[in-house]
């Protein structure tokens, strides 16, 4: 019997064909799978998921940007198609090194960037909040359904009363090796209470459980305890571009108190977007949000200043193969 896809295979969450790829080598030699959408000349736009997904994951918002905009999602290790590295290659440090090796290997000489980040995408900016690279290459960022620090104690899909019983809970469920099995009625269920909104479709279930389901459990295992010890605060706080902070209310895994403590945290904040209903999974559950604000911002702060030209420098780039041709939102500002 064949093995399902990671992902779906169409309709509107299915991955759009990427115009190149190619393969990013970080600096401890990782390889990073990576994808640009959209044409060369326009307002760039780079996207980093979460844990246990993929650039599957951001498939409605790359369809959304890619008409104007040029969109570069990468895997991170381990995930999608990025192959996985040993013990030692799981760390923040890790996923700074190669989210600035995308940004160097990516974009042209003096071209800077608008940065997305959901969940462990969004740890992944402020993990590189104090690297030169970052700070020559982005304009503005967005942090989606994501957290500082603190995930064991506030998440809340073990409501235990102790924060002690949840973080206990909440990190046995972080660390965890088992697999998650075939995809099935009680698998979706179980997806869906952890994390999504009440209001999702069948659809937007079928493309997030896909996703997850194709993450291999030992990578789960060792991005989740990074996940478990996570301490990003002070990152946060050096973030020194214009940042936007969007959630869910609806979110378990990283709960809105989590959002509004990156608002009080983060140096240059450009508004808070609470969606109403809406879980963990916002670029699948809200695509349509996601890809405004991230509008909003190269609008703000990308397109008056240019997006640059000429040729890329810094990391590796190897293997690059052409492919051919909201909701209810609350915006609070600081």
């Amino acid at each position: 019997m064949s093995r399902r896809p990671a992902h779906v295979t169409n309709g509107p969450y299915a991955p759009p064909v990427p115009r190149t790829t190619r393969t990013v080598t970080s600096a401890d030699g990782a390889r990073v799978y990576t994808e640009v959408h959209g044409p060369e000349s326009a307002p760039a736009v780079v996207l980093a998921h979460g844990w246990t997904c993929s650039t599957a994951f951001w498939a409605p918002v790359v369809r959304d940007l890619a008409t104007d905009h040029k969109v570069i999602v990468y895997d991170q290790r381990g995930h999608g198609r990025s192959p996985a590295t040993g013990p030692a290659g799981h760390s923040t440090h890790a996923l700074a090194d190669d989210l600035v090796a995308v940004l160097e290997a990516t974009l042209k000489t003096g071209e800077r960037a608008v940065l997305g980040g959901h969940s462990m995408g969004g740890m992944t900016i402020m993990a590189a909040a104090e690297r030169p690279q970052l700070r020559e290459r982005a304009a503005a960022a967005l942090l989606c359904s994501t957290a500082s620090a603190g995930l064991p104690a506030e998440s809340t899909v073990f409501p235990l009363r102790s924060p002690q019983g949840r973080r206990r809970a909440h990190g046995l469920m972080l660390r965890s090796r088992a697999p998650l099995g075939p995809v099935s009625p009680l698998t979706r269920l179980a997806l869906k209470y952890a994390t999504m909104g009440p209001g999702v479709t069948a659809e937007q279930i079928e493309a997030c459980v896909r996703i997850v389901h194709g993450c291999p459990s030992g990578v789960r295992a060792r991005w989740g305890a990074v996940l478990d010890s996570l301490e990003l605060t002070g990152g946060a706080g050096r973030l020194e571009l214009p940042t936007a902070v969007l959630a869910g209310t609806a979110d378990r895994l990283t709960p809105l108190v989590q959002a509004r403590r990156l608002a009080s945290v983060l140096p240059d904040f450009r508004g808070l977007t609470e969606l109403p209903g809406r879980g963990h999974m916002t670029p699948i559950e809200d695509p349509g949000a996601v890809s405004g604000r991230l509008r909003d911002l190269v609008r703000d702060h990308l397109r008056s200043t240019g997006t640059g030209t000429g040729t890329s420098t810094g990391a590796a780039a190897t293997d690059e193969v052409p492919h051919g041709a909201g909701q209810k939102e609350k915006e609070e500002t600081s």
